[in-house]
């Protein structure tokens, strides 16, 4: 596959079509950012995209307009991500699109998706009835944001990220919500909360915070930027234990959630911030 970000609908005109059509996903292998990181061979994590699709709607068989909510559960080593304006052109072409019932909705996204990432996909959706279960919260830890630091760089440094590898090992969970970084093909801004759960060496905290404000410049989409982070705290604070997860506001009806983990504390829960 050559597909790459500058191939893909972000940036340029798009015709919006209301009939169902999945052609319309473009897909760009994991594997080109990946090399950038020396990501080669096994991983030295495994995770999950969350998606949340706010904008979901088709027909029933007599015309009527039916809506619902998607959350589409990605694997981290599926080879392919799915660009996200072709993502929402994607779901949009359901809009004039007659169904039988949102099972039948269900089978075609599982089947397309799958093919689009490369890989089985989990899909649910709430629908209008369940609306009122669909929580809200905020990611758990220490804030980094109260730390009063003096920022000059605003592009990703790893020799900022420090830990005290001679002292005895922590368990810390770390927030900011100071996270940006910037489309990889439009430049456009992405918000996000980050969360650093890790246990080893305790990592210097004012370091960590100039970092993650370091990608306020940076050009990758959401799920290689967390990949980033990881990479990069993995080598240089040297943590046994490591899980990065990030909450992105939505953009288009979507919002993606990347989480890469290299032990076993769990899939973070899917609860939708205040900012998304």
């Amino acid at each position: 596959m050559t597909n790459t970000a500058d191939l893909s609908p972000l940036g340029k005109t798009s015709a919006y079509q209301t009939q169902y059509a999945p052609e319309l996903l473009f897909l760009i292998p994991r594997q080109g950012k990946r090399d950038e990181l020396q990501l080669t061979g096994t991983l030295p994590f495994f995770g999950v995209d969350i998606w949340n699709a706010y904008e979901i709607s088709w027909l029933n068989m007599r015309g009527k307009p039916q809506v619902a909510i998607a959350t589409i559960t990605v694997p981290a080593d599926s080879p392919n991500i799915v660009e996200s304006k072709s993502f929402k052109l994607y779901l949009n072409s359901f809009n004039q699109t007659r169904l039988s019932n949102s099972d039948a909705l269900l089978a075609l996204l599982r089947e397309d998706l799958a093919g689009g990432f490369g890989a089985p996909v989990h899909i649910t959706l709430t629908e209008p009835h369940d609306f009122g279960t669909v929580r809200m919260g905020e990611l758990d830890g220490m804030l980094l944001d109260r730390l009063d630091v003096e920022i000059d760089n605003y592009s990703p440094s790893p020799a900022l990220l420090t830990a005290a590898k001679d002292g005895a090992p922590v368990e810390e969970k770390l927030v900011s919500h100071l996270l940006k970084s910037n489309c990889l093909v439009t430049g456009q801004p992405d918000w996000a909360s980050v969360q650093i759960h890790y246990v080893g060496p305790q990592i210097e905290q004012g370091g960590l915070l100039k970092y993650l404000i370091g990608f306020r410049e940076h050009n990758e989409f959401h799920e290689q930027c967390v990949e980033r982070i990881f990479t990069d705290i993995l080598r240089e604070c040297a943590p046994q234990k490591l899980a990065v997860y990030a909450r992105y506001t939505r953009r288009g009806g979507l919002d993606i959630n990347p989480w890469r983990s290299n032990f076993s504390s769990g899939r973070p829960p899917n609860l939708r911030t205040a900012r998304q």
